[in-house]
């Protein structure tokens, strides 16, 4: 047995009820939830019983999912479950880097709240959209974004999958032309055009909040999106710059697999980055949150064979 990675899920996976039976079953999630919700009154009514509209607001998105996922992160480690290295998608690298220790639960909230509100402004700036495309080679996808002024690739996600962001006019056509190349658009549960030039203004203001905060060595190997590497030297540089840069998510996976992590724990409420490492990594071990009880038990297993 190598070493465990923990994962942290970006927007598009969150639903109405997340994390409500760690809430009810974890003291130790219910304490993470509660602090959130000391911090920003409102959070448990919209992660437990918020509507999907509400919920795919980019401003409740990210404090939403960041308290459900740091409560899952405090229910595993209540049955001493705990990773060797952790990365994030998107929104997920706060996540991650608050379970690393960059920074505690408090300031890593505060964060992930003013980083919703940047990223929700610069959305509404202009009418933007993000869409996965699945059945065609990277460089093919990006052939095709460079027939449109204002369509990039942002996120690799994995074999056969790349995601882009564009003016939502332009993604009609761009489409038509991925349907015509052999490949499928399937639009995000997102409300904005992320990790794109749109977002240029959000990172440089989340660049402003980060220099307030008193970073720390993280406590384990923490992934970069921006680099696909362990961090190094300006963690604050890394997690403004990535709102705007593209998510290097197939590279950083693995990177980690040649580091010695062969089992990955997806934690959020669902399993999109689990199907995306299956395809980047089919050996790997791999669990995910949605199926805590199962999680725990075979991950204690591994554990104990380590």
């Amino acid at each position: 047995m190598g070493t465990i990675a923990f994962l942290f899920s970006g927007q598009g996976d969150q639903f109405p009820g997340m994390g409500k039976d760690l809430y009810e079953t974890s003291p130790a999630a219910k304490a993470v939830f509660d602090a959130c919700e000391a911090l920003r009154p409102g959070t448990l009514e919209q992660c437990f019983r918020g509507s999907r509209e509400e919920l795919t607001q980019t401003v409740n998105t990210q404090p939403c999912l960041y308290a459900m996922e740091l409560a899952a992160v405090a229910a595993l480690g209540e049955r001493g479950i705990r990773p060797q290295a952790a990365a994030g998608f998107s929104l997920g690298e706060i996540c991650a880097a608050a379970a690393a220790g960059l920074y505690d639960l408090e300031t890593g909230f505060r964060l992930v709240c003013r980083r919703g509100e940047l990223m929700h402004r610069a959305a509404q700036a202009e009418d933007t959209a993000m869409m996965a495309v699945v059945k065609l080679r990277a460089e093919t996808v990006e052939n095709l974004c460079r027939n449109y002024r204002q369509v990039y690739p942002v996120n690799y996600n994995c074999p056969g999958q790349i995601t882009v962001s564009g003016l939502a006019e332009q993604m009609t056509g761009f489409a038509a032309d991925v349907k015509a190349a052999g490949g499928r658009g399937i639009p995000l549960k997102v409300a904005g055009g992320f990790h794109s030039p749109f977002m240029e203004e959000a990172a440089r203001a989340f660049a402003g909040e980060l220099a307030a905060v008193s970073l720390r060595q993280p406590a384990i190997d923490l992934y970069s999106n921006l680099t696909a590497q362990i961090y190094t030297g300006d963690a604050a540089g890394l997690l403004a710059r990535q709102i705007a840069s593209p998510v290097r998510w197939e590279e950083l996976i693995r990177n980690m697999a040649r580091a010695g992590v062969d089992t990955f724990l997806e934690v959020g409420p669902g399993k999109t980055l689990s199907n995306m490492v299956k395809k980047i990594l089919p050996q790997a071990r791999i669990f995910c949150t949605a199926e805590l009880q199962t999680l725990i038990s075979e991950v204690t297993t591994c554990s104990k064979e380590r």
